[in-house]
């Protein structure tokens, strides 16, 4: 039975009857759109080493983000569960703290070397420890990302998956990161944030030196008095 989660929201329905495609929309529906995890999908994601997730407070303020890790580090618990480490990062903890006030959660795998698919899984989550996750599932890989200790897990039951077509996801190689980068860029800290401003004297309550007298020079460069052409 699919979950009440799962099935069609108003606003899509709105907009299907508007642009006449609610006899495609009811084919997708009852095709492609499982309360539960196929074999195929349970396969499909112990292979992905990457996931994009999506998260909502309280409020609906909405956030999205991506994970990564080796493969299979999305744990498929049995065919209604997933569960995946949380790590402590840079102590924002975004999507834990929207899972703690609001449960829904979205999850989109996708496969951009081998097969060009997709894959949504769509459910409600909440936040275990490490023992309490162990205690119920023992067998969850002890270091599902080797040289970082879990925080937390996001414990998923899954309301709908359903699957993303291919057509415009894009090739990418696989191949190991390099370690360095062949240009200089900013560290990550400080990659979209502004230079700090540059203090004017007059911020820093000292008075401006006299400008040099420049009756000595020829007109042309400040500096050098060389006629510019």
């Amino acid at each position: 039975m699919t979950h009440p989660d799962a099935t069609p929201s108003q606003g899509e329905r709105l907009l299907q009857t508007h642009l006449g495609t609610s006899e495609r929309a009811d084919a997708f529906y009852d095709r492609q759109v499982h309360p539960r995890l196929t074999s195929s999908m349970r396969d499909f994601i112990g292979r992905q080493s990457m996931v994009f997730l999506s998260t909502a407070d309280a409020r609906g303020h909405c956030d999205a983000t991506f994970r990564a890790g080796p493969p299979g580090f999305v744990t498929v618990l049995d065919e209604r569960t997933l569960a995946y480490p949380e790590y402590r990062g840079n102590g924002v903890m975004a999507s834990a703290g929207n899972i703690s006030e609001n449960p829904h959660i979205g999850l989109l795998f996708m496969d951009f070397t081998r097969d060009h698919i997709g894959l949504h899984v769509n459910g409600s989550a909440r936040l275990l420890g490490e023992d309490e996750i162990r205690a119920a599932h023992p067998w969850i890989p002890a270091d599902p990302a080797p040289g970082r200790q879990p925080v937390l897990w996001t414990y998923l039951t899954l309301h709908e998956a359903y699957v993303h077509c291919s057509k415009h996801i894009p090739h990418l190689e696989p191949a190991p990161r390099p370690l360095r980068l062949t240009r200089a860029r900013p560290r990550d800290p400080d990659y979209f944030t502004e230079p700090a401003p540059v203090p004017s004297t007059r911020d820093a309550g000292t008075v401006p030196a006299p400008a040099e007298p420049t009756h000595d020079r020829p007109a042309g460069h400040p500096l050098t008095g060389a006629r510019e052409h």
